[in-house]
């Protein structure tokens, strides 16, 4: 994946197209994130941008950059479909790091508080839903 391919992707687009992205990331997130489990090392910080997204209080061209990666995230089949062995989730630990590292500013401890325990509960199996 090239930089302007990831770009492109991140784009925050328009208030609509933000809150089709919410609802698609809000309906597949946590499947998603139980199948990246083991691909994805810095899943923790996943999580936390996925809390960051949701909070109203996050600004919101921040939310827009973090809802863009997330949907690429939970889409079935992108670049690299998710279901190839080994190499499924590359291009979306590529579009996640360059968001997450274009906003890690914007993660509050609250955010990533939420994310361990959200973490927690994911590898107890089950579908974690905390919340902030």
């Amino acid at each position: 994946m090239d930089d302007i391919k990831i770009g492109e992707i991140l784009e925050p687009g328009s208030e609509d197209n933000q809150r089709s992205r919410e609802e698609r990331v809000r309906a597949r997130f946590w499947k998603t994130a139980s199948k990246a489990a083991k691909a994805i090392p810095f899943l923790d910080e996943v999580i936390a941008g996925y809390f960051c997204a949701l909070d109203p209080a996050t600004p919101t061209r921040v939310r827009g950059v973090l809802l863009a990666s997330l949907a690429y995230f939970v889409l079935p089949l992108d670049f690299i479909p998710d279901f190839l062995l080994g190499l499924g989730f590359t291009d979306d630990m590529a579009v996640l790091m360059a968001a997450l590292t274009a906003i890690r500013t914007n993660i509050t401890p609250a955010h990533r508080a939420a994310a361990k325990k959200a973490l927690e509960d994911l590898d107890r199996d089950s579908s974690p839903q905390g919340g902030l």
